[in-house]
């Protein structure tokens, strides 16, 4: 019988994507406001490829943007940008069927955990500003148990639970980090195709174009097993 529901945060639950491009495109706005000599693109550009150099957790990307195009007297385009990449994350929102999703499942006795690779801060903040926090147990986070996710990731967190996979469904968008190895492991996967990997191919028991249809599918599976 299912009774523990583990989701991914980032294009999962919210449209992590588009939201990170929205704040790094009103950061490097914010620069050009304070009289930086270099085009919007330009700058764009540069701060992307640090971010894919450097990966998406690195604290100091607009430290290293004012370096890589040779900007001195820079504290003021940094704090600039800082203040507007963060005043944009105060608009984030859940994917509309969230919150309902999570309350449905919640109100029939499910157990909710996020499973996600990322800073345990940063992922807890993401929860707590798109107000959905309550409704986890608990986060578990790569930078906690050690390890990416992947099968190592996915067996510490079901000895932390005492679960069989059986009883662990595990919904995600990305197939190598979500889907693939919670399989391998046993658990009933369910991948929903939003976000950047939107169009992969998948391994996963179920497929979704939206949470909405998740309560159904678990409905299902604890009745037949």
């Amino acid at each position: 019988m299912v009774k523990y529901i583990l989701f991914d945060i980032d294009d999962t639950l919210f449209p992590t994507t588009e939201f990170a491009e929205l704040a790094r495109k009103n950061a490097v706005r914010a620069m050009k406001t304070f009289g930086i000599d270099k085009t919007e693109k330009e700058v764009y550009r540069t701060l992307e490829e640090i971010i894919s150099r450097k990966g998406s957790n690195y604290e100091a990307h607009f430290d290293e943007l004012c370096k890589k195009l040779r900007i001195t007297n820079n504290a003021r385009f940094i704090a600039a940008a800082v203040a507007a990449y963060h005043n944009t994350k105060t608009a984030i929102q859940t994917y509309p069927e969230v919150p309902l999703v999570l309350l449905k499942l919640r109100e029939r006795g499910y157990q909710l955990y996020a499973a996600t690779n990322g800073n345990t801060l940063k992922q807890w903040d993401k929860l707590i500003r798109l107000q959905i926090a309550l409704y986890f147990e608990d986060v578990f986070v790569s930078e906690e148990l050690g390890v990416e996710k992947g099968d190592t990731f996915f067996k510490k967190v079901l000895k932390k639970l005492g679960a069989t996979p059986e009883e662990c469904v595990m919904i995600g968008d990305k197939e190598t980090a979500d889907i693939a190895p919670a399989k391998k492991l046993g658990m009933h996967t369910i991948r929903v195709k939003q976000g950047k990997y939107r169009k992969e191919p998948t391994s996963a028991e179920f497929q979704v174009d939206d949470l909405g249809e998740v309560p159904g599918i678990v409905e299902n599976l604890s009745k037949h097993q």
